[in-house]
């Protein structure tokens, strides 16, 4: 018992004229609200059975809208009565026999939300008065994060141990109307005349939780993130990865904090607008850069010097050589770094051979000179960089 749907769609047309009165979302709430009251609109005159008129109490006779983008919940005595997630305009009668209490619709939620209904779903008929919410559907914008401590890491694609401080954002999207409900807004929200649920009010001890969350599981979501080595997911790449990496931050406070399973919550996406690298990190993404530039686009082979930079960047502050060496085979190691040592004879040839401890890059920019000077030939050239680089 609960809602007659009578149309779908947005307030038009004929009903547009008969529903003088009608309650719908209350005005002037921001985007970041995740759940604010029904507030009578129109001319407040007229309203035949509902001779209430007060906001977010409905009566036998109310008529209600449900806009796009957001589900309408009503209560009775702290428990759930009604839901509605699919736009239209509806009439609440407690005591009509073809009334329901839940609207669910066609769309992705429909599943979902009607497991939870089951389990949270009012047990009896309500009764002629309702307190009426609506929830935010849409994605929910602006909910920052930021360490005030360094977050450190291995990531697979540097092949190399990081440390930097991040701050950013991210798009919240309520996927479970009935589960945020029941299970995480407070009750102060839940009440006649409550305040707006607003992830952005700094009173707001909810969203405060989940920052202090998020910024718990920056560094297994940075780790998971940069874990595959087939998608070559680096740090460099986290800012320009918006889904990428807000797809492991949510897996990561799905499995600590259940937010999606438990809370009808998930993250849609995450802009990193700061990442500030300690200098041993600083330097390593540096020399990655300057690899990228060179080549346009590095291979496997780079990724390789460049982890060998980072053993020696760890090496001169005195340890890290072992984390360091992670992760990369000893004979490509060694066939590297033998090949900076020990030019073999073809090479030598084409070119008079290099100190054994010259830096490779350098050996390289000064090779590409003469070749575009046409000193040397392109094979030349080639035969020198596969030795210098163990290829």
């Amino acid at each position: 018992m609960g809602f007659i749907k009578a149309f779908s769609g947005a307030l038009g047309g004929t009903f547009a004229d008969q529903w003088k009165d009608f309650y719908g979302p209350k005005p002037g709430v921001p985007a970041t609200a995740a759940i604010f009251q029904a507030a009578p609109n129109g001319t407040n005159a007229g309203r035949g059975e509902n001779t209430k008129g007060s906001d977010n109490i409905i009566t036998n006779g109310s008529k209600i809208i449900v806009p796009e983008g957001t589900a309408l919940i009503t209560m009775q005595d702290g428990q759930i009565t009604g839901l509605i997630t699919e736009p239209g305009g509806f009439e609440f009668r407690s005591d009509d026999p073809n009334s329901k209490s839940m609207f669910a619709g066609d769309g992705i939620l429909a599943s979902t939300i009607s497991e939870s209904w089951n389990r949270f779903k009012f047990g009896g008929q309500p009764g002629s008065e309702q307190l009426a919410f609506y929830v935010n559907l849409k994605e929910i914008p602006n909910n920052k994060f930021g360490t005030t401590e360094k977050v450190r890491f291995f990531d697979s694609y540097l092949n190399a141990q990081v440390a930097l401080l991040a701050r950013g954002s991210y798009t919240l999207k309520i996927v479970d109307p009935l589960l945020f409900v029941k299970n995480f807004v407070p009750t102060q929200y839940l009440q006649p005349g409550a305040p707006v649920f607003d992830f952005a009010d700094m009173e707001n001890a909810a969203g405060e939780q989940l920052f202090n969350e998020v910024v718990g599981c920056l560094q297994n979501a940075l780790s998971l993130y940069t874990s595959d080595e087939s998608k070559q997911n680096s740090i460099i790449k986290v800012q320009s990865d918006q889904l990428g990496f807000a797809r492991s931050l949510s897996t990561v406070v799905e499995n600590e904090y259940q937010w999606k399973s438990g809370r009808g919550l998930e993250i849609v996406k995450v802009a990193m607008t700061g990442l500030d690298y300690d200098e041993t990190t600083q330097k390593l993404v540096d020399k990655v850069a300057e690899a990228d530039a060179f080549t346009g686009a590095r291979g496997n082979t780079y990724m390789q010097m460049a982890a060998a930079r980072g053993i020696e960047a760890a090496g001169e502050n005195g340890g890290g050589a072992a984390m360091a060496f992670m992760g990369m085979g000893m004979n490509a190691a060694g066939n590297m770094m033998g090949a900076v040592q020990q030019p073999t004879q073809q090479t030598q040839s084409a070119q008079p051979s290099q100190p054994a401890n010259q830096d490779p890059m350098a050996v390289l920019t000064e090779k590409k000179k003469l070749l575009d000077a046409g000193l040397i030939t392109q094979e030349d050239y080639d035969k020198i960089k596969a030795q210098l680089l163990g290829i």
